[in-house]
C-alpha cells in the first residue's frame, strides 16, 4: 500500500501533513525519477497552482526542491490542471507539477505530476517516487556549483492556453447563431477564475460569471462542481441557455440544464459520444467510463450501438484504457471527461465548449439533449470499517449471500457496487435501481451488515 500518494496524487492539511519539508523531498525524488531520460541535460519542469491560500507555500517547496536537484522551473502561478498538461506538450517539458486539492476545501492543498506527454503518472512512477523518498537518498540528489537549477516566472503562458480554445473552436462558434445564446459560468473562485471570461469572451459567447472573485479561502466554498444550488437557480431565474460549473482546479465539468435540472458526467459523456457517433469520429465507436457510472449510460450505449468499456475509479485508469486500445473519449460520472483529440487530461473548459458547441450546432436545448439518456436512482451508503479489514467483505460469506440474493433479485435492472475507500477507513456501498426509497432501504441494511461484520466494538 502506497504511503503518500492516494488516488489523485498526494493530499493533506496544507502545511501540517502536507508540509513544506515532504513537498521538498516530494520534489526531489519526483525530479530524479521523472528526469531519468534527459540523457544528461538540466531537466525543466512547470509548476502550476490553484488559488488556495497555501497554495505559495507549497510552490515554494516544490520550486526550492527541484532546484536543489538541479532542475529548472517555469512558475505558471494559478491556471487550471489541463492548462498545465497542455504546456507540458506544447513546450516540451520533461515534467510539470499541480498544486491543487481539486474539489476539497481550502485547508487541504496537494502535489499531483504529469509527465512529460501532459499525462498524469502511473501508479508505478508514484511508488519509484515514494521508495526515493524513504531511501536515505534524498541527499545524493543535491545539485552543486553551476548544476543548480534555475526558476523563472513564466505566468505569461496562460495566453497559449486561450490560443488552444480559440484555435480548435473559434471557427465553429463564428458560423452558429449565437445571438440569443447565455450561458452561467461558476469558476467555483478555482483555477479557472483566471481563464474562464476570456474563453468565453474570446468565443463571442454571452455569459454570466459566478464565483469568480478568490480569496485564498474561498475555493469550491459553496459553489462549483460540487454544490450546484447557486447555479441551478440562478439560471432558471436569469432564463440561461445552460449552467456550467468547474471544480477547483478546472479538470471538471458539471451543467446545469435551463429547467435547473443537473448534467453530471455521465449525462455530458452519453451527449458527446452521441454527436462524435454521428459525426464518425468516435474511435472503435467506444465510450471509456468507470464502473461508478450509472446503468443509465450502459443502457443508453446499449441502445445506441456504442460500446462502453469500464475501468476501476479514476480518470488516470480510464485514460490508461484509452491509450492501450485506442479510444479518444472517456470519463467518470465526476465530471472528468477526457477528449484525447485534444487533451490527454480532463478539462472542464474544453468539455463545456464541446457541449455548447453541440448544442447550437444542432439547434436544440440543454434538457432536450439529456433525453438520450434516463438515469436509474443511485444510492451510496458509507460503511465504517476496520481500517485493516476493507477488503474482508470478499471473504465474508453473510455479506456475499446478501449481495447475491440483492444482484439475483435486481436481474440487470439494478445492481450493487461495494468499494472500499482508498483513503478512510469506509467501505462504499452504491446500490442502484428503479425505486429510489427501496434501494437506499437495502443499501443501509447492507451497509449496517458490513459495518456489524468489520468493525470492531468500541470497549
Amino acid at each position: 500500500m502506497r504511503k503518500y500518494f492516494g488516488t489523485d496524487g498526494i493530499r493533506r492539511i496544507a502545511n501540517t501533513e502536507l508540509s513544506p519539508s515532504l513537498v521538498y523531498k516530494v520534489a526531489k525524488a519526483g525530479a530524479y525519477v521523472l528526469s531519468k531520460h534527459t540523457k544528461g541535460k538540466a531537466p525543466t519542469i512547470l509548476i502550476g497552482r490553484d488559488t488556495r491560500i497555501s497554495g505559495t507555500l507549497i510552490e515554494s517547496a516544490m520550486t526550492a526542491g527541484f532546484l536543489s536537484y538541479g532542475a529548472n522551473v517555469k512558475i505558471l502561478g494559478v491556471i487550471p490542471t489541463p492548462g498545465v498538461a497542455y504546456l507540458t506538450k506544447k513546450l516540451k517539458a520533461d515534467a510539470s507539477v499541480v498544486i491543487s486539492a481539486s474539489h476539497n476545501t481550502y485547508e487541504f492543498n496537494g502535489v499531483k505530476y504529469f509527465s512529460n506527454k501532459g499525462m498524469k503518472i502511473s501508479d508505478e512512477i508514484e511508488e519509484e517516487i515514494e521508495e526515493i523518498m524513504d531511501s536515505g537518498k534524498i541527499d545524493d540528489f543535491t545539485a552543486v556549483n553551476e548544476k543548480i537549477g534555475v526558476s523563472e516566472i513564466r505566468t505569461d503562458l496562460l495566453d497559449e492556453y486561450v490560443y488552444f480554445f480559440r484555435k480548435n473552436f473559434e471557427e465553429d462558434f463564428e458560423n452558429v447563431k449565437k445571438d440569443d445564446f447565455v450561458v452561467a459560468i461558476d469558476t467555483a473562485n478555482g483555477a479557472t477564475s483566471v481563464v474562464a471570461e476570456k474563453v468565453f469572451t474570446a468565443m463571442g459567447i454571452k455569459h454570466y460569471i459566478l464565483n469568480n472573485t478568490p480569496s485564498g479561502v474561498n475555493i469550491n466554498d459553496n459553489c462549483g462542481s460540487t454544490h450546484l444550488d447557486v447555479l441551478k437557480k440562478y439560471v432558471v431565474e436569469n432564463k440561461c441557455n445552460i449552467g456550467i460549473a468547474y471544480d477547483g482546479d478546472g479538470d471538471r465539468c458539471l451543467a446545469v440544464d435551463d429547467k435547473g435540472n443537473e448534467m453530471d458526467g455521465d449525462i455530458i459523456l452519453a451527449i458527446i459520444s452521441n454527436y462524435m457517433k454521428e459525426k464518425g469520429t468516435l474511435k472503435k465507436d467506444t465510450l471509456v467510463s468507470t464502473i461508478l457510472s450509472n446503468m443509465g449510460l450502459n443502457k443508453y450505449a446499449e441502445k445506441n450501438g456504442i460500446k462502453l468499456e469500464q475501468t476501476k475509479v479514476g480518470d488516470r485508469y480510464v485514460l490508461e484504457k484509452m491509450l492501450e486500445e485506442g479510444y479518444n473519449l472517456g470519463g467518470e460520472q465526476s465530471g472528468h471527461v477526457i477528449m484525447l483529440d485534444y487533451n490527454p487530461t480532463g478539462d472542464g473548459i474544453l468539455t463545456s465548449l464541446m457541449l455548447i458547441k453541440i448544442m447550437l450546432e444542432k439547434n436544440v436545448t440543454s434538457s432536450k439533449l439529456c433525453d438520450i439518456i434516463q438515469k436509474y436512482p443511485q444510492v451510496l451508503i458509507n460503511a465504517k470499517v476496520d481500517n485493516d479489514k476493507k477488503h474482508d467483505y470478499e471473504k465474508d460469506e453473510d455479506i456475499k449471500k446478501e449481495i447475491e440474493e440483492l444482484e439475483k433479485e435486481f436481474s440487470g435492472n439494478g445492481r450493487v457496487l461495494i468499494r472500499p475507500s482508498g483513503t478512510e477507513p469506509v467501505v462504499r456501498v452504491m446500490i442502484e435501481g428503479k425505486d429510489k426509497e427501496y434501494i437506499r432501504t437495502k443499501a443501509e441494511n447492507l451497509a449496517k451488515l458490513i459495518e456489524n461484520k468489520l468493525l470492531s466494538k468500541k470497549q
